[in-house]
């Protein structure tokens, strides 16, 4: 609940909000259950019995490494004496509480966790607690119903985008066969003839293409390219000490690059990724 929610319980309206994966209930709601124009007392009342605050300090023990100890052991030692006065302000700022909290503003009050809101709900009426656990729990499937729909719906347009990003690939990025024109035309430089085998243009083509852009055509290459064009470095390596001319290695090294891309599209773990 990335938000302020509020659900219903025997007419009356509880707030509640969460913070990471906890859920906070308004104690200020609930108290209004029992007296509405009185919840702040109500709530006071309940902070001074002991068992309240032995719940609170073994539940801060339990999740709250910054907890203080001494200072709960402190009030533990006066709950439920006739002097002993106790307020949230004081149990948050003296043991650095984190179990409840206040906020302010439209739905503000005396927050606690959904652990501490259903004792102090039990300590007003026990089945006031079970019709706020009910509702509570009802509120929760629903939101997780609502993310089961939205994962379902994400993964049915991932499913899409998918095709659509698959099928540029394969119109975009896996390289056209050359031409006899293009196989037979010497190119100044091993780098040029490996950018027409694989991205069917030179460097100097590719920058007149692209004017405004940063880099060469090899940065602007994807990982699938470059690991081709790797291989192609290797490949026309070889070739070379086998004797043949720019235009025979041009074609081999062009059909190589199709097959390769090809390949990496249509390969299993690529669509996992």
């Amino acid at each position: 609940m990335a938000k302020n929610k509020t659900i219903n319980v025997k007419g009356t309206e509880i707030t509640l909000f969460s913070e990471g994966t906890s859920d906070f209930i308004s104690l200020t709601d609930i108290a209004k259950h029992k007296d509405s124009a009185n919840t702040d007392t109500i709530i006071q009342n309940w902070l001074r019995n002991r068992n309240t605050i032995e719940l609170l300090g073994f539940w801060e023990t339990m999740y709250n490494p910054n907890f203080k100890p001494l200072e709960f052991e402190g009030f533990r030692k006066q709950a439920g004496l006739n002097s002993f006065v106790m307020t949230p302000k004081k149990w948050i700022e003296t043991t650095t509480a984190i179990g409840i909290t206040s906020k302010s503003g439209r739905y503000g009050g005396t927050f606690a966790h959904k652990d501490i809101a259903f004792e102090f709900a039990s300590w007003i009426s026990i089945e006031f607690k079970l019709f706020i656990i009910k509702e509570f729990q009802r509120l929760k499937e629903d939101e997780n119903h609502r993310l089961k729909l939205t994962w379902n719906l994400q993964r049915t347009l991932a499913k899409v985008n998918y095709h659509i990003h698959t099928d540029a690939i394969k119109d975009n990025l896996i390289p056209k066969e050359l031409s006899k024109l293009q196989t037979s035309f010497v190119y100044a430089d091993e780098a040029d003839m490996l950018n027409m085998a694989l991205f069917g243009m030179t460097a100097k083509q590719w920058r007149d293409a692209n004017p405004k852009a940063e880099g060469n055509i090899r940065d602007a290459a994807n990982i699938e390219q470059l690991v081709v064009l790797s291989n192609l470095e290797s490949i026309n390596a070889v070739l070379i000490h086998q004797g043949l001319q720019q235009s025979e290695r041009i074609q081999q090294l062009n059909k190589i690059a199709i097959t390769q891309m090809k390949s990496l599209v249509q390969n299993s773990s690529l669509k996992k990724l």
